[in-house]
């Protein structure tokens, strides 16, 4: 099993260390961080727009936190004598730590009930970074099925440990990977989110799959309703294992999107048992190796875990699923979100699904090395 440390960081922060199974026991010599730090900066706020009826975090002590730092720099890292960083270990498999610019926290609590206009509050939640890796370069792809397993299990027990939280309304692992997407970090990274309102994304997600379980008499969820479809029509199925099954949904928005769902309606990553832990890890990295064969050069990804919020009657119909998409278009451009998207929410794909779901199972039978075709604007392979 994934080996577990807890300890804490010069300003009081957590940090947890998930190490490999079969890991030795850490020395606790690791486990001190020696840097002398400021105290944590005071929470941003929460401010109700009552036009949308949306929470909005203002974070404005987040304009100096580091930005793409050199390898000798970075801040997630070993330790060494020459960089102390955020982990102090000088060796580690998976770290979980409280972000020192959050846009969330670190104080957990509810937040106001009834908002109106001028409704403001503390930003309270939580936000953690999740290094996936020791190494400063790579991928998530590259990081082999024991440390992709841990990785799992390190998201499977924050999910767990945030929804306890009070006041904590849902919890979103997520990774950003790319200059294009706009990471801040090279080093090969996550993040987890709990937040302390549903976020508007996940409320019209959720809002529909209640109304679906409704009408099915609480049998049956919209997401495993969706995952029958695609399975039964096949055109676009990348691919399908014995517990999760991938596909690119029939009406997706960005040029690259992919959605991996468990056959099993379960409502997060922590009610996930072994044999689909073991599967997920390998399925996942396939996925992810599958788009960045797409293209001669690695293709930038959000990579979404959609978890059930944690109201009851949310939850119910709820049903895990990763949400992977990336706005490449071609090897040399990038989908930007223009009036239509951006203003009114309603999007435009310049690519059609069942050519990406084709192209997406070619590639996996490519040999290594082989020209990467691309795709054009109406996505079949050039």
């Amino acid at each position: 099993m994934t080996r577990i440390t807890m300890t804490r960081l010069a300003d009081g922060r957590e940090i947890l260390y998930f190490d490999d199974a079969g890991s030795a026991e850490r020395p606790a010599a690791s486990l001190v961080d020696h840097r002398d730090l400021p105290a944590r900066p005071e929470p941003g706020q929460l401010r109700f727009d009552a036009l949308s009826r949306e929470w909005v975090a203002v974070a404005a002590h987040r304009q100096s936190r580091t930005h793409l730092p050199p390898a000798d720099e970075c801040p997630i890292c070993p330790t060494t004598p020459a960089n102390q960083t955020e982990i102090p270990a000088p060796d580690y498999d998976v770290a979980v730590f409280e972000n020192r610019f959050p846009s969330l926290g670190p104080d957990t609590r509810e937040i106001p009930a009834a908002p109106g206009w001028g409704t403001a509050a503390p930003a309270v939640g939580r936000c953690e970074v999740v290094a996936f890796t020791p190494q400063h370069t790579g991928s998530f792809a590259e990081l082999g099925w024991p440390r992709t397993r841990t990785v799992i299990d390190a998201w499977a027990h924050r999910t767990e440990a945030l929804s306890a939280l009070p006041g904590i309304q849902q919890v979103f692992p997520f990774e950003n990977r790319g200059a294009d997407i706009g990471v801040t970090l090279h080093h090969p990274h996550g993040q987890i989110y709990a937040y302390p309102y549903v976020t508007p994304r996940a409320a019209v997600l959720a809002a529909a799959a209640g109304e679906y379980f409704d009408r099915s008499d609480g049998t049956a969820t919209l997401t495993s309703s969706l995952l029958r479809a695609e399975r039964s029509d096949g055109s676009r199925m990348v691919l399908e294992g014995e517990h999760f099954s991938a596909y690119v949904p029939f009406a997706s928005r960005w040029p690259l999107e992919v959605h991996l769902v468990p056959h099993r309606p379960v409502p997060d990553l922590a009610a996930l048992n072994g044999a689909e832990r073991d599967e997920l890890a390998q399925l996942y990295p396939d996925l992810l190796k599958r788009l960045d064969a797409l293209y001669p050069t690695p293709t930038p990804y959000i990579a979404a875990w959609h978890q059930a919020p944690l109201e009851p009657a949310r939850r119910r119909a709820g049903h895990l699923h990763l949400q992977l998409t990336s706005p490449r278009r071609a090897a040399d451009k990038l989908k930007y979100l223009a009036g239509s998207e951006a203003a009114m929410g309603a999007f435009i794909n310049d690519t059609t699904p069942e050519s990406v779901a084709a192209r997406l199972r070619e590639v996996a039978s490519e040999p290594a090395g082989a020209a990467a075709r691309t795709l054009t604007p109406e996505g079949a392979p050039a």
